[in-house]
């Protein structure tokens, strides 16, 4: 554990890092992450950094917490587990307590244990968060796009397959190895979907959200070609293309448009009124074939990162 004192207003600012927190330590961060959504309309930290929370130590993961006096009001998470990419990270202050420099002393932070390589989110790409990156000599390096449309009026042809290929649901246990490797070739080139593994996996399978009736796999033969994983926001009222995935090779064929109607009738059937999903907006591909769909952009994430 280390830590870095300061003094604002009479009241002791510190933060301490930890590779895993304690019980107490999570319900505070948990609280601290629902009161910022609340306020700012969406998470703070992804779903894997939620995840990545609660699970106990991990390698190339740790958690800053900053008080202020003795009460908590700002989180970081970094992950080095990239072996070339620099070194992640999410950040959170709690809303009563910003504009009093708690987001850069935490800024600051992450990039001394990174060694000034970082790569950090800004969810939802507030003006605020770009101000912080500004600030800590960050540059804008992604964009993810969050993309919505109707599942009300949905009237998608009917998915036509591949030759051969035949679509089933995911059973937990016999088909992880199997969706790991395709889920790794497909996203190789992806930095946080291309590298889970069956501890990722079996975190999702965990959570209330998980329903492998909704998790789509589409074989030919014996052979794993393709997936649709989706995902339902019952609060919200959202499901999502959570993972949609082509094994390299077999792209060009329809797959993957059969496989987004087949999820999106599945998410419709439920009565869902709205579906969502992120796509790099780099991946102009990707968006055109969403955009064809009927989905438009909602907002988006921002990343920013050291210049290297």
């Amino acid at each position: 554990m280390t830590s870095d004192d300061t003094a604002r207003a009479g009241r002791a600012r510190s933060i301490e890092t930890h590779p895993a927190l304690t019980p107490g330590q999570i319900e505070s961060v948990l609280d601290l992450l629902a009161e910022a959504a609340r306020y700012d309309g969406q998470q703070a930290v992804s779903e894997q950094g939620r995840l990545q929370l609660r699970g106990g130590e991990r390698e190339g993961v740790s958690h800053l917490l900053l008080t202020s006096g003795d009460q908590l009001v700002g989180y970081a998470q970094l992950e080095d587990t990239d072996p070339v990419e620099a070194p992640a990270a999410e950040l959170v202050v709690h809303p009563a307590h910003r504009g009093q420099g708690h987001g850069r002393a935490l800024g600051s932070a992450l990039l001394a244990a990174s060694g000034k390589r970082l790569r950090v989110w800004a969810h939802g790409g507030h003006s605020a968060a770009r101000h912080l990156a500004q600030v800590l000599g960050l540059a804008l390096f992604r964009e993810l796009r969050q993309m919505r449309r109707p599942l009300t009026d949905l009237n998608l042809p009917e998915p036509v397959l591949p030759p051969d290929v035949t679509v089933r649901a995911f059973v937990p246990g016999q088909d992880d190895t199997a969706w790991l490797a395709v889920n790794a070739a497909a996203f190789a080139h992806h930095p946080e979907q291309g590298s889970l593994t069956q501890r990722d996996l079996d975190d999702r399978k965990a959570e209330p959200w998980f329903d492998p009736a909704g998790f789509f796999l589409a074989f030919r033969g014996d052979e794993l070609v393709g997936f649709h994983w989706t995902k339902v926001h019952a609060t919200e009222g959202l499901g999502e293309v959570y993972v949609l995935g082509v094994r390299p090779g077999v792209q060009g064929g329809g797959l993957g448009k059969a496989l987004t109607t087949i999820g999106l009738r599945h998410l419709a059937a439920q009565e869902l009124p709205t579906a969502m999903l992120y796509v790099d907006a780099d991946n102009k591909a990707a968006v055109s074939v969403y955009e064809r769909l009927g989905f438009t952009t909602y907002e988006t994430d921002l990343m920013y990162r050291t210049e290297t």
